[in-house]
């Protein structure tokens, strides 16, 4: 058993290419959804090791976990989703709900024939990865990770900030977005990834967009299907989410928390090496056994 421990570890800290290779999922609705698909040669050398299947936020691109593709494809299999209306993938009419976009991640575990997943979801992301979780419970997960949203615990969160400027003027679509992409840093980023991750939240139409952010379900929706799963949590968040963190912790048995002080909204592009870390510590000790 030590000999293997040993093996183990020099596995994980020796680091393998990884070629990203970019495809597309066909759901059963009709809609491409772009992945990126990257880290095989990795997971190749422990079949039994957990694929990481990325899960980005209201309107995000995949490409926003570049940090995490990069670090974690050195030893694991790891899939980066642009849902329907994002990134690469298809903008169609309609499927702008929770339970289409639980459905879509669905589709593309069963496309790429994923096993032992452990499902990332950022922002609208965490409710997306839920609504899989209702829909489909977490018999192809070995793990989830929510990061920075709601979970339906108490204190429920404060009501979003609607598209007004200060002094009341209302914001177009485009100015409301580049607001809200410059805020989501603590930390500044060079205006050329501003820039660029401004333009590809804009690919979303405004329509849809509103539709991502007013899913038809009560706040006990995302609690049960929290509490439902067995598999590991790790629920990362920032202070205004303190509260949710520490019930989940307290009523959930599988869960832990993290509360992260000093980060904005996309805390794991501000301080990348520290949420790096968090999430190779929980697979570790909790999911790669």
């Amino acid at each position: 058993m030590r000999v293997l421990t040993l093996l183990w570890l020099l596995i994980l800290a020796w680091p393998l290419s990884a070629a990203a290779v970019d495809r597309f999922v066909s759901t059963s609705d009709g809609v491409r959804l772009h992945v990126v698909d990257v880290g095989a040669a990795a997971a190749a050398v422990n079949s039994a090791q957990p694929v990481l299947v990325f899960v980005p936020g209201w309107t995000m691109p995949e490409w926003i976990f570049q940090p995490q593709i990069d670090e974690f494809s050195k030893h694991y299999r790891v899939i980066a989703i642009d849902p329907r209306g994002q990134g690469e993938s298809d903008v169609p009419k309609a499927g702008y709900v929770h339970t289409r976009r639980g459905q879509d991640i669905a589709e593309v575990i069963d496309s790429l024939h994923l096993q032992h997943v452990v499902l990332i979801g950022w922002s609208l992301g965490v409710l997306d990865s839920l609504a899989y979780v209702r829909l489909h419970g977490d018999q192809a997960l070995a793990g989830l990770v929510l990061i920075d949203n709601s979970v339906g615990e108490e204190p429920a969160p404060a009501a979003s900030k609607d598209k007004s400027a200060p002094g009341g003027r209302k914001l177009s679509h485009a100015e409301f977005m580049a607001a809200f992409v410059r805020g989501m840093f603590h930390h500044p980023q060079p205006a050329s990834f501003l820039n660029r991750l401004t333009q590809a939240c804009l690919r979303t139409p405004e329509r849809a967009a509103d539709q991502l952010l007013a899913y038809p379900v009560p706040r006990s929706y995302w609690k049960e299907a929290v509490y439902s799963t067995t598999r590991p949590v790790l629920y990362v968040v920032r202070p205004k989410f303190a509260g949710q963190a520490g019930n989940l912790a307290a009523h959930h048995k599988a869960a832990e928390t993290m509360v992260v002080d000093g980060l904005g909204h996309a805390l794991f592009v501000d301080d990348p090496a520290r949420f790096n870390a968090t999430l190779a510590d929980f697979l570790v000790r909790k999911v790669a056994k």
